[in-house]
């Protein structure tokens, strides 16, 4: 799933205690900018099933943490460019 308005200070562990809460997260990865290392405000997880996901994506899909509302939806693979 792509996991967007996250908190400048969510960490990859972080993101998966988020996520834990709607199944078993197998990854969670929070995208970093490749000068600075710092977060630029989204990230990945990957559950178990999509059963798991989907409930994810309907359950924490503009839940607010830290002051932020995060957007949660089903990855898609990048197009062509």
């Amino acid at each position: 799933m792509f996991v967007g308005s996250l908190p400048w200070g969510v960490d990859d562990a972080g993101l998966a205690q988020i996520f834990s809460q709607a199944g078993t997260v197998v990854s969670a990865q929070v995208v970093k900018d490749r000068d600075t290392g710092r977060s630029r405000g989204f990230g990945f997880v990957e559950m178990t099933t999509d059963e798991e996901a989907n409930n994810a994506v309907a359950n924490l899909n503009g839940t607010d943490i830290e002051g932020r509302k995060i957007v949660v939806n089903i990855a898609r693979p990048r197009e062509d460019r």
